[in-house]
Parts: C-alpha cells; sequence; structure tokens
C-alpha cells in the first residue's frame, strides 16, 4: 500500500472531482463576471457570439435573460451574472458582452450563457488547480476549483485566481424549473 502524495486532492462527498485522477492539463474558455474571472470546461462550449438582441420571456426566472434566434434555433440566454449572484456591475457594455453557446449535453434545450467578455482558450496544467477551494460552502458547489496563474503587473509576479464552474451543475435545475 502506498501513501498518496500530498498535492493531490483528497476524494470527499463534497468533492467528487477529487476521486477521479487529476488531469495534466485542462482546456477552459475563460470570462469575466463584474470584476472576477471565471473558467468553463472548453468541450462543454458550442462557440461564443456577439450579443444580439434578446427577447424578453414572461413567467421565467430571474435569471432567464430570454430567448434568441441563433441562426434559426431559438436558444435561451442565462444571465450567468445574476444566476450566480454577482450584483457587481460590469465596465463594458451590454452590447460589449458575449454569448457562450453551450454544448447541446448541457441542457435538454438549446442554451447560451450571457457573460462581461470572454478573454481566452486556455490550458493548465493539473497542479494550476486547487480543488480544496471548492468546498467553501456547505451547500453543493458549482465550482470545481481554483485555477491559479502567475501574471506580471508593474514589475511585479502575482497569482491571478479563476474561479472554474461546473456549467452542467449550475444549470441542472434549469429544464425543470421552466
Amino acid at each position: 500500500m502506498t501513501a498518496k502524495a500530498a498535492s493531490e486532492p483528497v476524494a470527499t462527498a463534497k468533492n467528487p472531482v477529487a476521486s477521479e485522477k487529476m488531469p495534466n492539463s485542462i482546456q477552459v474558455v475563460e470570462f469575466v463576471l463584474g470584476s472576477e474571472h471565471f473558467a468553463i470546461d472548453l468541450f462543454d462550449v458550442k462557440e461564443v457570439v456577439e450579443y444580439t438582441t434578446i427577447t424578453k420571456l414572461p413567467n421565467v426566472p430571474a435569471y432567464v435573460r430570454g430567448i434568441i434566434d441563433l441562426r434559426g434555433e431559438i436558444t435561451m440566454i442565462i444571465d450567468l451574472k445574476h444566476r450566480l449572484n454577482i450584483s457587481e456591475e460590469s465596465s463594458t457594455s451590454l452590447e460589449s458582452s458575449r454569448i457562450i453557446v453551450l454544448d447541446d449535453k448541457i441542457a435538454k434545450s438549446k442554451t447560451s450563457i450571457l457573460v462581461d467578455d470572454v478573454t481566452s482558450v486556455s490550458t493548465f496544467e493539473g497542479n494550476q488547480v486547487d480543488y480544496t477551494s471548492a468546498s467553501v460552502s456547505k451547500q453543493e458547489t458549482s465550482i470545481i476549483g481554483i485555477i491559479k496563474r502567475k501574471v506580471k503587473r508593474k514589475d511585479k509576479e502575482i497569482n491571478e485566481l479563476i474561479i472554474w464552474i461546473d456549467i452542467k451543475q449550475l444549470l441542472s435545475d434549469i429544464d425543470t424549473s421552466l
């Protein structure tokens, strides 16, 4: 019997990701909500499109911004900032926002998320992800982990934190609530 390496996450009910083998690398789409950086798995994203006029729907939860016609298909738009209870206003206008079209496996209907900006598609090594930070809340969380990236700002090297979320879990109750 061998001891687990100290850097490996411990599997718990709160952290099921840790029970799987830590990935060597991850690919994510990075985006901004307010002043915070977030990421979702690249394979959960179909495409990113520019903001377009959204038709509001009556009697839907407040985080459902409405629907758009995306190349002939009706697509529901989820306001991710509202869904995550982020009240901070963005420094960009609504017209400069981006719509991340999610892969069809995420929800039963065509679904997209509205974000302030999409910054990049990035690859991170498994050792750049802190999975233990995902269990800061006693409630079920959709945070997979915190990605740490070193960036240089004003001749200083600092750690930038990116919140990696499980978009499938975050939106899992949407089809049943509509």
